[in-house]
């Protein structure tokens, strides 16, 4: 039987602090926004959890996060939501696409071919900061591709073009952040900062593109 710290995938601060977030995105922006910012929650568990023993093994796997992650994701979500009476739904989806972009490239791009680094394109070891495979480039694209299938069901005015844009907004918000994860590897900033660029950069090209 699983352990309960097998099982967790946020500390308490953590869960305190998503349901904060949670509540404001229902309530400056919309039971649809809340839906979009669920349905990335349940994909990063199936993606956390896909194949935890052999990431385990790796020693990449990572069954407890904190309240600095949650804040890191889900800061700029938030604010594009209590935003989005002006703003409107663009910066907030793009947002979600480009962190659950990230989470798909992070979580299953461990899981096959070689990494190459972004600093010299050279073969690297699997988990290190800004490096990428072709199956979590790939993978990330089909993340920020079912953020915009979701938001096909509960946003007016979503056309399948929208979607392919939403999709084209992750990815490129994802590789944002494997180019900043090379600073990271530099020591200059943390997973933090670098999955705050990461969604800052998907609101901001949403707001340009979606």
């Amino acid at each position: 039987m699983a352990s309960k710290a097998n099982i967790a995938l946020l500390d308490w601060a953590g869960v305190a602090l998503a349901i904060l977030m949670g509540a404001l995105v229902a309530f400056f922006g919309s039971l649809s926004f809340l839906w979009l910012l669920l349905t990335f929650l349940v994909l990063s568990v199936i993606v956390t959890k896909y194949e935890h023993n052999k990431k385990r093994e790796l020693g990449i796997y990572e069954h407890e996060r904190s309240w600095e992650n949650v804040l890191a994701n889900g800061l700029v979500p938030t604010l594009c939501a209590v935003a989005s009476g002006t703003l409107g739904w663009a910066p907030y989806v793009g947002s979600l696409a480009a962190i659950t972009a990230d989470k798909f490239a992070s979580e299953l791009g461990v899981l096959g071919g070689e990494p190459v680094s972004l600093l010299n394109f050279k073969k690297t070891k699997i988990g290190r900061n800004g490096a990428i495979t072709a199956f979590g480039t790939l993978m990330s694209l089909d993340g920020a591709l079912l953020v915009g299938i979701a938001a096909y069901f509960v946003l007016p005015g979503i056309t399948v073009g929208k979607i392919a844009a939403i999709g084209l907004v992750g990815f490129a918000g994802s590789m944002v952040d494997s180019i900043v994860g090379v600073l990271e590897e530099r020591g200059i900033g943390n997973k933090a900062t670098t999955n705050f660029v990461c969604s800052l950069f998907g609101a901001v090209a949403g707001a340009a593109f979606l």
